[in-house]
């Protein structure tokens, strides 16, 4: 058996490109006792994935060079020599860029698609999802009565979290997102109060008219200017959840200017506010099964909507990703690495 591969060969300055991957085949090993063999059908990709690639010192390990670029998957399993997974199961697992793995079965979890559709699980029922529902709730500790902001509002995380809380009684629910088209998806469909574009030379008026009152809860996904303009409306005792700092992946923070850090301080001083960075893995355990059973309940009965942007074939995941960065996805990207059995 061969696997098809994208395995990650250079380190990018800016954003990555083609000779950041290389596409191939790779022999798979014969199965070993308690060993299983997966069929990838779905790849997420996330912004998460482009700080990885940077050999710094970071949360986890950097990406190894010349190893398969790691990713979240849902595959099935074809073949078993594992007690605990019979051929045809589907599986949730970090088997990354590649058409096939072998798997000892360990942080791989069976799915039941009667639950859920098979992509929701890298998705809206997957590790956006809970990160919309950690970073909002346990982070943010939102309470009814909230003005709540979040950036990439259009996006996997952050669709989320804007629907969240307007079910759990958010005074005003307002996205930041880029298209006129995103902002108007969030507003029809999504069922925000208000977006603003992040493309708007007066962003901060537009946020400020769309939050007269203020915003107790800004939840972040993008930096630069878009932190700059929800920064400068927070109510006092107001919560930063700092779930991702996308406009800053490609080319770091900004050095131009002043040293607006003192001023920043004197705000979190003087305003009693909370900025707390978090990463979801650490305090998944204690939350995925109230996550599951709640967001699951909300989406099989349509309070929280999702929007997938799928890219057929594994050989086309690093323009893909590419394009992700640059917020040319419009809902969760997802790469379609294999035929879905379920969808008929």
């Amino acid at each position: 058996m061969k696997s098809l591969q994208v395995r990650f060969v250079k380190r990018p300055t800016g954003e990555p490109t083609a000779d950041t991957f290389e596409i191939g085949e790779a022999e798979l090993p014969a199965l070993g006792d308690g060993e299983i063999l997966v069929r990838i059908i779905w790849l997420s990709l996330d912004p998460y994935m482009r700080g990885r690639m940077d050999d710094k010192r970071s949360y986890a390990q950097p990406q190894a060079l010349g190893a398969v670029m790691q990713g979240g998957t849902v595959g099935q399993v074809v073949e078993s020599r594992n007690p605990k997974f019979a051929e045809g199961d589907f599986v949730l697992g970090m088997f990354g860029w590649q058409s096939h793995a072998v798997s000892d079965g360990a942080m791989v979890r069976k799915l039941d698609p009667a639950v859920a559709p098979l992509s929701t699980w890298v998705g809206v029922m997957g590790m956006p999802g809970l990160t919309a529902y950690i970073g909002l709730l346990d982070v943010g500790e939102m309470k009814a009565g909230d003005t709540v902001a979040v950036s990439a509002a259009s996006g996997a995380v952050g669709s989320v979290v804007g629907q969240l809380a307007r079910i759990k009684g958010a005074k005003k629910v307002v996205g930041i997102a880029g298209a006129e088209e995103k902002c108007r998806f969030v507003v029809d469909e999504l069922g925000f109060d208000a977006c603003v574009s992040h493309r708007s030379a007066s962003l901060r008026d537009d946020l400020k008219a769309a939050c007269p009152d203020g915003i107790d809860i800004y939840f972040e996904n993008v930096g630069g200017p878009t932190l700059d303009a929800a920064l400068s409306l927070m109510n006092p005792f107001g919560r930063i959840p700092v779930c991702g700092m996308i406009s800053m992946y490609n080319t770091g923070p900004s050095t131009e200017g002043p040293d607006r850090l003192p001023s920043l301080m004197r705000r979190v001083l003087t305003d009693r506010l909370k900025i707390q960075g978090f990463i979801v893995s650490d305090r998944a355990a204690q939350h995925q099964k109230a996550f599951i059973e709640e967001v699951g309940g909300y989406i099989r009965d349509g309070r929280i909507k999702y929007r997938e942007f799928v890219t057929e074939g594994l050989e086309n995941a690093p323009r893909a990703f590419a394009g992700l960065l640059r917020g040319e996805n419009f809902g969760k990207q997802l790469v379609k690495v294999s035929d879905d059995p379920t969808l008929g």
